[in-house]
């Protein structure tokens, strides 16, 4: 048996669900401010600053990991066979992946600092990959850098 939605209210560009006693509000356009919701109910929570900083600070690791883990690099160690490493390039894949949704959700709650964050995340782990093959491509080219 399906259950009926709850009644949806619109009000300053946000929406409101009726949950039973509880009223709950989510945004629907940019704004900025440190009480938010990322990715779980009540995290980091209102009115605290540490625990944004916090949740800031993870959405942009997350961001340069999955940067960091697009550049997969050929693997064939030693005693591996064809379908042991295709495993491995999967697993990695599917990590990736699974950092890029986590990013997504982040970034649909609207806030400001957390799509700087995500966008600056993902820019640093871009430079680092770009960084390290660059420097290994001067290195062949000139082995004394």
């Amino acid at each position: 048996m399906l259950m009926p939605m709850p009644p949806v209210t619109l009000k300053n560009e946000s929406v409101m669900f009726n949950m039973g006693d509880e009223m709950m509000t989510m945004q629907m356009s940019f704004f900025w401010g440190k009480d938010v919701v990322v990715l779980f109910d009540r995290w980091p929570g209102n009115g605290h600053l540490v625990m944004y900083i916090l949740a800031l600070a993870m959405v942009f690791f997350l961001a340069v990991a999955a940067e960091l883990l697009s550049v997969a690099p050929n693997l064939k160690p030693r005693g591996l066979s064809a379908v042991g490493g295709a495993g491995i390039h999967a697993a990695v894949y599917g990590v990736r992946m699974g950092l890029a949704y986590l990013i997504m959700l982040s970034v649909m709650s609207f806030n400001v600092g957390i799509f700087l964050v995500a966008v600056l995340g993902h820019a640093a782990g871009c430079f680092i990959v770009k960084y390290r093959a660059l420097s290994a491509v001067a290195r062949a080219v000139d082995p004394e850098l």
